[in-house]
């Protein structure tokens, strides 16, 4: 059922990939400096314009009709990590090269379908649910933003995949470490030596009850109350699913730096579940365990493998001694971070013009979006806007209109409305609960990938950003739906379930045209822009 779903949303993604045949938005940085990446190790510069028949051209004109070879000798200054661009980079090398408009976007399309497959991972584990997890897969299939960043050759959908497979590793993670911690206490809570303290809080009762029933007898010595185990139980900071995520948010900090900020979250939010799940094993020093033992070591085990990776994600830039700011030490002695060998030296200044560029930048935009309005999906970006000669496709349909291609990279209205409102009161209901641990599952992507973008409302910044928070969004919905799934009979279960997707999916089939560059007329593609700010 995974596949299926997969294999749907990787059709939406797939079919008719190289259209537009142009350069769209900042495929005129990525795209370029991937290919002059797969040629010459690292990216090239280009001019302008570039002249063929006597005649002057923009230089994304001609790349897109094929002319791609024309980059300058100088290295570029970029503002991002490598990695995402050697992804794209990848699949040129693999389908056709940059002449081939698939090949810039192959990889995208790739990532965007494996996100599917690892989201619907996701929400079983989450929610033991097969229709809560099918339905968060389709979700993910059908949402405009995750449509159009898997068809055009940007960063931002490499970032959400590597995410996302990383907190699918740390729900494992937590698994493995529940699954350890009740196997060492089955052993040391039967040991003639046992000691016993009283469980004092609110949830002491509630917990002991369970226990007991997956126990089979009282797991306390007979005491009749809930009691906890006077020890720490076994070490369960280290585990390789913990290692190989810190790997994978160290690939989606290489792509661009606001995965620091996810590595920052599912630390904590991980070691936070590892401390409970002490708890509910039944272990007194659960708490001062957490914060004395496991963070630390979880620190010990996940930075160096982040910061590892991300300075791998480097090794071209180290290698070719043409590189951007490469000889930067050599030519500016006594200045920096003297104490560093010059290599090191020259990449940490480069680093330092780097994050001079990002706080500061705020150049006007006509399709800026404030942070703070991307999960409403206030103002969405324009990736592409053109108008068509003839009457090609559906504008065939209306011959006296003028035909024109878009590309708009919104988020299906009724996913992001619904997934926001949800957030809400899914935080009501895990309150309601007494605390639910899943909440934290649904509120890390928003915590890692949409809140620390308030610090930087100055800057420029564009709603499709907002990708790399789209599967915490549908979490959001699955988590609300999982709670009415849990009060009412099967067959009410489904038509809540069929009421709320066939909706979601009828304004997907409506959007899709405009997600995609088909041609459409005129007024039809206006009869889309419910909003003057989505225009």
């Amino acid at each position: 059922m995974t596949l299926l779903v997969a294999a749907f949303g990787g059709a939406l993604r797939f079919i008719r990939l190289g259209e537009p045949r142009a350069v769209v938005f900042d495929e005129t940085y990525y795209v370029k400096d991937a290919w002059t990446m797969l040629q010459t190790g690292e990216p090239r510069n280009w001019p302008e314009f570039l002249t063929r028949d006597g005649l002057d051209y923009p230089v994304d004109t001609l790349f897109a009709q094929g002319d791609t070879n024309r980059w300058l000798s100088s290295a570029e200054y970029v503002v991002h990590p490598p990695v995402g661009k050697w992804c794209i980079a990848l699949g040129m090398k693999l389908f056709g090269g940059a002449g081939n408009t698939f090949a810039w976007r192959a990889s995208t399309a790739i990532a965007g379908t494996i996100a599917i497959i690892i989201l619907i991972r996701v929400a079983l584990r989450l929610f033991g649910n097969l229709s809560i997890a099918l339905s968060a897969g389709l979700l993910m299939s059908v949402d405009g933003v995750g449509i159009t960043l898997s068809r055009t050759g940007l960063l931002d959908i490499f970032i959400m995949v590597f995410v996302l497979g990383a907190f699918d590793l740390l729900l494992m993670h937590r698994d493995w470490a529940r699954a350890k911690l009740r196997a060492r206490y089955a052993i040391e809570s039967r040991r003639r030596d046992a000691r016993w303290v009283p469980d004092t809080s609110r949830r002491a009762r509630r917990v002991w009850r369970v226990r007991s029933a997956q126990a089979g007898d009282e797991p306390d010595g007979g005491h009749g109350q809930a009691m906890l185990l006077d020890s720490r139980g076994p070490v369960i900071a280290f585990s390789w699913y913990r290692a190989a995520a810190a790997i994978l948010v160290g690939l989606a900090t290489d792509v661009k730096w606001s995965g620091i900020y996810f590595m920052a979250v599912f630390c904590v939010i991980s070691v936070i579940w590892d401390a409970w799940e002490r708890y509910r094993a039944g272990y007194r020093s659960w708490l001062s365990t957490g914060l004395l033992c496991d963070a630390p070591l979880t620190a010990v085990t996940m930075l160096p493998l982040w910061a590892g990776t991300y300075l791998a994600g480097w090794a071209s830039w180290f290698m070719h001694p043409d590189s951007y700011m490469h000889d930067w030490a050599r030519t500016h002695p006594g200045q920096g971070v003297t104490w560093l060998p010059e290599g090191l030296r020259s990449f940490v200044e480069y680093h330092r013009e780097m994050w001079q560029f990002h706080t500061t930048l705020d150049a006007p935009h006509d399709y800026k979006a404030n942070p703070l309005t991307w999960p409403l999906q206030v103002r969405p970006t324009s990736f592409y806007w053109e108008k068509l000669g003839g009457h090609p496709g559906l504008c065939s349909l209306a011959p006296n209109s003028q035909c024109v291609s878009a590309v708009t990279s919104l988020g299906n209205p009724l996913i992001w409305w619904l997934g926001s409102l949800c957030t809400i009161v899914g935080i009501g209901i895990a309150i309601a609960r007494h605390g639910d641990w899943r909440i934290w599952a649904v509120l890390a992507g928003f915590l890692g990938g949409w809140l620390p973008w308030a610090q930087y409302l100055h800057r420029t910044t564009f709603t499709f950003y907002s990708i790399v928070i789209l599967p915490w969004i549908i979490l959001a919905i699955c988590y609300v739906g999982d709670a009415v799934r849990r009060r009412v009979a099967g067959g009410t279960w489904r038509i809540v379930l069929g009421t709320a997707l066939l909706p979601i999916c009828l304004v997907s089939v409506f959007f899709y045209p405009i997600w995609t560059a088909m041609p459409v007329p005129y007024e039809f593609w206006l009869s889309h822009m419910w909003f003057q700010s989505w225009i």
